[in-house]
């Protein structure tokens, strides 16, 4: 249990078997409070909500209040997210929903808690219901075709925010994949973008970015900082720095505050709490007053990204502390946190993640093969052998489950998220390139093709499902005759081709590299004829 529950007089239940036996035993609903380290308003809630009396006695007689940590439990937030953190879910015994609201006043919770109470006498599990993304978890296959490259181009132009910066007209979130996307294909608005993060969400004295903005103009900024959003925009700036070097500033600022403030032993922290009071002091009065703490824990998927992250910004600058985090960070994930290809969610003293979930095993296998590009093939091993388990143990038909079958609530509903699965085939894909095994590129397309039929439908904020697809349909690979480090090399990382794959130290005359730009192949001697060439796509 989090440390602020005992702030709060709810008694409160850990997520799992033994709190929805409880509540058959009691016949009693269950609210379920899923909650962020990093979230403000969860710590409101605490103050207020949690801490009235009336409502705390309601709560524990009437119900069987459990609390969730929704970076700890991935599968938890994905299936029971009322659209925001705090979420309030009412669940009956067998975990299906009841209601559900996100941030709750004293007030607010106990007329809700009333009308709860009043619908389980009445109707007991049959006030229950699935939500429809689990009652209609398959999703619409089709085909992989240049034609989803082609439609969100599309999206990209149409859903800009041409007076602000940004996609959409609601709350702005610095959606990096779609900048990423936008960087090849659109980049006047990709540059925009990065521009309006960089002056409304860079934290400018201490470093890192804030999590999202509320207002379309990046205003009223949301002061969390985490791992993954610092992460996505570390990783896209360096990728914008290929193309222009005034992006090189932001990303190497970027990987020094993941290397230095969000260092957690060898790994990184999960996040920095949100502080609108501390954040909005000069920095002079900064400096006496006391920073917003840290969660400490090691998540092994947001390692992954932010291990990815550092190599793209060295790749791209040169920055050896990027590199030497990078490297640590890997030796941790692989010495403590996998198992024979079984990827661990984290592990602390008194407490230890779920195994094999998805996403961790994508994003750890993703930052393997980023390492096997940018340091040399000592991480091949270890990829391939995440690879082995995921593809044995979370390929259901054609595209991949985010966990086990298994688990309290609705849990033992296995998603397919897309977000997911499209980063296991992104992941897929460069190990195929770089091991040369064509089952790897196959099971990449499979996966994508499996939500084909929806992507006339995708917006934005799925982006990088059209930059997999255009990648394993005609995607650029540049194979260097040359080791890892070598001059050579470094020079194609650096190429103005973020989507490009690198293969170090591949067959091949020495010192020439074999350039594959859509199945179409090409041999240079120099680095200036290799750039010449991929600038020529």
């Amino acid at each position: 249990m989090d440390a602020r529950a005992v702030d709060t007089l709810v008694e409160w239940r850990e997520w799992g078997d033994a709190a929805f036996a409880e509540a058959r035993e009691r016949d009693a609903p269950i609210l379920c409070n899923l909650r962020a380290h990093w979230c403000r308003e969860c710590r409101e809630m605490d103050r207020t909500a949690y801490a009235s009396p009336t409502v705390a006695a309601n709560l524990n007689d009437g119900f069987v209040p459990v609390r969730v940590d929704v970076d700890r439990r991935p599968r938890v937030r994905e299936r029971y997210n009322m659209g925001g953190f705090p979420s309030t879910v009412f669940l009956t015994p067998t975990g299906d929903l009841i209601t559900g609201a996100t941030y709750l006043g004293a007030d607010g919770l106990r007329q809700v808690l009333e009308r709860v109470r009043t619908a389980w006498n009445e109707n007991g599990e049959e006030s229950g219901r699935v939500p429809r993304e689990l009652r209609d978890a398959d999703p619409p296959a089709g085909e992989l075709s240049p034609a989803i490259e082609v439609h969100m181009e599309r999206e990209i132009e149409a859903a800009f925010d041409e007076e602000f910066g940004g996609w959409g007209t609601g709350p702005k979130f610095p959606l990096a994949p779609a900048i990423e996307f936008a960087l090849k294909r659109d980049r006047k608005r990709a540059l925009r973008t990065l521009e309006a993060i960089r002056t409304h969400l860079h934290d400018t004295y201490a470093g890192g970015f804030f999590r999202y903005a509320v207002e379309r103009d990046w205003s009223d900024r949301q002061t969390e900082k985490t791992l993954d959003t610092n992460a996505g925009l570390c990783r896209t700036f360096a990728a914008a720095a290929r193309y222009d070097d005034e992006y090189a500033d932001p990303a190497v600022r970027t990987a020094e505050f993941l290397t230095t403030t969000l260092a957690s032993g060898d790994g990184f922290a999960a996040s920095q709490s949100g502080d609108e009071a501390y954040y909005g002091l000069p920095p002079s009065d900064r400096e006496a007053a006391d920073p917003p703490p840290i969660d400490g824990t090691v998540l092994a998927g947001a390692n992954g990204l932010a291990i990815d992250a550092l190599l793209e910004t060295h790749a791209v600058t040169g920055h050896e502390g990027s590199r030497r985090g990078a490297e640590r960070a890997l030796d941790h994930l692989l010495d403590s946190l996998v198992e024979d290809g079984r990827v661990i969610h984290y592990r602390t003293s008194d407490a230890t993640g779920p195994r094999g979930l998805l996403a961790d095993q994508a994003r750890v296998l993703g930052a393997l093969t980023s390492a096997v590009q940018v340091l040399g093939d000592d991480w091949l091993a270890p990829a391939e052998r995440i690879a082995a388990y995921t593809i044995a143990e979370r390929r259901e038909g054609d595209s991949f489950l985010d966990g086990p079958p298994e688990g309290a609530g609705l849990l033992s509903r296995p998603l397919r998220p897309l977000g997911t699965n499209v980063a296991i085939a992104d992941a897929l894909y460069e190990l195929g390139v770089l091991t040369g095994e064509d089952h790897y590129h196959e099971i990449a397309c499979e996966t994508l093709a499996a939500f084909a039929g929806a992507a006339d439908r995708m917006g934005v904020e799925v982006a990088g499902y059209a930059t997999t697809a255009a990648r394993v349909l005609s995607g650029t690979e540049i194979a260097v005759a040359a080791p890892a480090g070598s001059d050579f090399h470094h020079a194609a990382l650096d190429i103005p081709a973020h989507e490009a794959v690198v293969i170090p130290d591949a067959d091949g005359e020495a010192d020439t590299a074999r350039i594959t730009i859509d199945g179409e192949s090409t041999v240079v001697s120099s680095p200036s004829a290799l750039h010449e060439c991929v600038a020529g796509e």
